[in-house]
């Protein structure tokens, strides 16, 4: 059958977090908030079997958001005296850390929740982890420089960090590590020219599965309006696609049901497996099987099957949590349909 993924987060069960909001704020502290983690963590695994899914990942459970939730393991960031700061090209305003020192890792960022998810699934199991460029594009910097060649200098510095607990979720038995990168459509030239070459930095050395995730954003209002200035046709991975094609990189996701991308540049993939978005992210509306496997049939025109992975549009996190796993089911019963129709 066609294989099957989440592109990563989950949303967080009322007891454990904030509903429906992408930055929410936990309900407990201590020991008591570590197990409400735990058992968040141990629900989602066997919400994405129950569904069908073939790849499982801990649904970001432990991560009050994708990329602050590593960053709360790295010295040299100042976390105490957040700034407002425009990022994904001033889209939005967010509340940021500050660099301030030299980076490096405090010890283990996510070893818990990948070994717990990893005790508790035999299915493969991925593992997300912010991208590079897609930090950059979320602190402030207060001590790498300015301009382009202090963006690259932090870039290639978190992408080190990023190498090292790569490099160690491997060696907690996971199948699949997924670098996000959202940024990469939004900076596409700079992606092109220095943040390809600091992703495969962050994937350097791992035998596992290395995969990107590039979306137009979670299913907020800021990036619903700003999908809506973007004309007919997305063509923002026109122009990275080709560098990912020659990295080392077996793994890239795309948006793609419910979007103005031509599925053409599926082709700039060649050789890479393709996590086509299948579920759209920006609607509570559960999409049918027959949708999702005429999606997949569409994909299948440029992407080999055994190659094709159906797979969400993005996160799912601020979603309601009831929505989200009907979405998970329908994925799977869409791919089985595919499975059936184009065997």
């Amino acid at each position: 059958m066609f294989r099957t993924a989440i592109a990563g987060s989950l949303p967080k069960p009322s007891w454990l977090a904030e509903t429906e909001k992408l930055w929410p704020e936990w309900k407990a502290s201590g020991p008591e908030l570590d197990r409400a983690k735990a058992d968040a963590t141990l629900l989602w695994l066997k919400v994405q079997e129950d569904a069908g899914l073939s790849v499982v990942g801990d649904g970001e459970q432990s991560r009050q958001h994708f990329v602050h939730g590593f960053l709360a393991r790295v010295e040299g960031i100042d976390f105490e005296h957040k700034v407002k700061m425009g990022i994904r090209n001033n889209r939005y305003d967010a509340m940021v850390p500050q660099v301030t020192g030299p980076l490096r890792l405090a010890g283990r960022v996510h070893a818990m929740e990948a070994r717990l998810a990893r005790a508790h699934t035999d299915r493969q199991l991925k593992f997300t982890l912010p991208g590079p460029m897609t930090i950059v594009d979320t602190v402030a910097d207060r001590f790498y420089g300015e301009g382009k060649e202090g963006r690259i200098k932090l870039a290639f510095a978190f992408a080190e960090l990023l190498n090292q607990e790569a490099l160690a979720l491997e060696a907690d038995g996971v199948d699949i590590v997924q670098f996000d990168e959202p940024a990469f459509n939004v900076y596409m030239a700079e992606a092109a020219e220095w943040g390809v070459a600091a992703l495969e930095r962050a994937a350097r050395g791992l035998k596992c599965k290395t995969a990107v995730h590039i979306c137009y954003g979670y299913g907020i209002k800021a990036n619903v309006d700003w999908k809506a200035t973007l004309g007919e046709q997305w063509r923002q991975y026109e122009q990275v696609f080709p560098a990912l094609s020659k990295s080392a990189i077996d793994q890239v996701s795309l948006e793609c049901f419910h979007s103005q991308v031509p599925p053409e540049l599926m082709r700039l993939l060649e050789g890479k497996d393709v996590m086509v978005g299948v579920i759209d992210v920006a609607s509570d509306v559960i999409e049918t099987p027959e949708e999702i496997a005429e999606t997949i049939g569409r994909a299948l025109q440029f992407v080999p099957r055994e190659r094709l992975i159906a797979c969400t549009n993005c996160g799912l996190a601020p979603m309601r949590r009831e929505v989200a796993e009907a979405k998970l089911a329908a994925l799977a019963k869409g791919a089985a349909l595919a499975d059936a129709r184009f065997a």
